[in-house]
């Protein structure tokens, strides 16, 4: 009769009831479980930004510290995220790179100098020693010129994407080649020359292209 039927239906309604309470439980539990988890996943680019931004902090740091060493291993660090460097961070990269090799390039002329001095007055006991302290301070030379060649090769110059970033990067490759031949004998020598004028060139083509002639680095081309 109508009196049972509206008892069957009251009765299906709390047992849909239940099912949706029980349902709307289960949801919550596994959302408390799970998304707590979604949330820890680390964002890839979130954290490479996180260490770029600190690297160039630090690169800074050690410019005023005035600490050129490590202003070029913290501006390595962000060149090797193989990303396109701004205008400060490719800045920054040259200058901690210009004033490493600046330093070691200034005492290789002064120990030449000397070392002139000294074959002039013949002094055979001097010479053998100051040879050496030469050898050492050209060592350190050609290894931060290799140093800075690389990351030139392998991650700059890769991803370069404008015309400004590509001479840049190609000038301060001629740079560095010509730096290896102010001391290298013979063939190194040849080599690096070499080398250095191909760079200088593959700056100069882009430059004449894509760069206004009035901009600064096709001006410091000439």
């Amino acid at each position: 009769d109508a009196r049972t039927l509206r008892r069957g239906r009251i009765h299906l309604c709390v047992e849909v009831t239940g099912l949706l309470s029980v349902l709307a439980g289960a949801a919550l539990l596994v959302n408390s479980v799970f998304c707590p988890l979604v949330h820890r996943v680390p964002n890839p680019k979130s954290s490479t930004m996180s260490e770029r931004e600190d690297n160039v902090y630090k690169a800074k740091l050690a410019e005023q510290a005035e600490r050129y060493d490590e202003m070029v291993e913290a501006m390595k660090k962000v060149a090797s995220l193989d990303v396109e460097l701004t205008i400060e961070e490719r800045n920054l990269l040259s200058v901690a790179y210009k004033n490493v090799i600046g330093a070691r390039r200034a005492s290789w002329r002064i120990i030449s100098s000397i070392e002139q001095k000294e074959e002039n007055k013949g002094a055979e006991d001097k010479l053998e020693m100051i040879k050496t302290y030469r050898s050492q301070v050209e060592k350190e030379l050609r290894d931060i010129c290799s140093d800075i060649l690389s990351v030139l090769d392998k991650h700059l110059i890769p991803c370069a994407s404008t015309g400004e970033s590509k001479v840049f990067y190609y000038k301060m490759k001629g740079d560095y080649h010509r730096y290896l031949a102010e001391f290298a004998v013979g063939n190194d020598r040849k080599e690096a020359a070499e080398n250095s004028l191909v760079a200088y060139k593959s700056a100069s083509d882009i430059a004449m292209v894509e760069l206004p002639p009035t901009h600064p680095i096709r001006l410091g081309l000439a």
